[in-house]
């Protein structure tokens, strides 16, 4: 899972152009609306460099968690207040609960497969309290996913230029998407090359999973992005 070893110092300069600040203030329309309980604290699953969570921080008492430590390193530069933990979303326990859990940017897809989907889904309903609320963001499906694309991402910056390429191919229900990076500073130039393998999940599969969990689900199609939101609402007395 760890698909960011080497580019998590150059994460935030290749998705600068993505709009954190506007995302959030959707989020926090649906949490408001969806939330059966005060939202107050806030933990984001797979947090990367906490891009989200300098917005989110405005608004809850915040804390992040991510299994790669790099990323977590450049997220503690910006967020000395901000508890960040390092762990896998499959089995992570913080010992405390959460008015709010997210899972943004589609990072459940580096679940692999359903028993993960619904491991990753399980952890996070574990620390969403009675009547809290967990949001997930979801990779592609199947049918959307396309084998063979190919992408392209520079960034220019005085002292710093990237090219990012990448072919994606679909191997049964994964994505894999190999990217290669060709980085210049005025040290020199370097390259290197990530592989980042994600779960191709259905609708079914993402309502059954947070079914499971012991959550009520509620989808919204449009969601951050274009891509959807997954809500599970934790009951605030258990189902019988």
């Amino acid at each position: 899972m760890n698909a960011y070893t080497h580019s998590a110092r150059f994460y935030d300069f290749l998705y600068r152009g993505k709009d954190y600040a506007g995302e959030t203030r959707v989020l926090i329309d649906l949490v408001q609306a969806h939330s059966r309980r005060t939202p107050q604290t806030l933990l984001d699953v797979a947090c990367g460099t906490g891009a989200h969570l300098v917005f989110l921080q405005q608004h809850f008492t915040c804390a992040g968690l991510d299994v790669e430590p790099g990323l977590l390193e450049v997220a503690r530069q910006k967020l000395p207040q901000v508890p960040l933990f390092t762990g896998d979303m499959r089995d992570f326990d913080l010992g405390q609960t959460f008015d709010v859990l997210t899972c943004l940017f589609s990072a459940i897809g580096y679940m692999e497969t359903d028993v993960d989907l619904r491991r990753a889904l399980a952890a996070m309903a574990r620390h969403v309290a009675p009547g809290g609320l967990l949001v997930v963001e979801p990779w592609f499906s199947p049918g959307q996913f396309v084998n063979g694309h190919i992408h392209a991402m520079l960034v220019e910056e005085p002292d710093l230029k990237i090219a990012r390429m990448s072919v994606s191919r679909v191997e049964g229900r994964l994505s894999i998407l190999d990217m290669h990076h060709l980085v210049a500073t005025p040290d020199g130039v370097e390259h290197f090359s990530e592989q980042h393998r994600m779960g191709l999940f259905t609708h079914e599969d993402y309502l059954e999973a947070v079914a499971a969990a012991g959550l009520e689900s509620v989808y919204n199609e449009q969601g951050l992005t274009g891509r959807g939101l997954y809500l599970g609402i934790k009951p605030a007395a258990p189902l019988e």
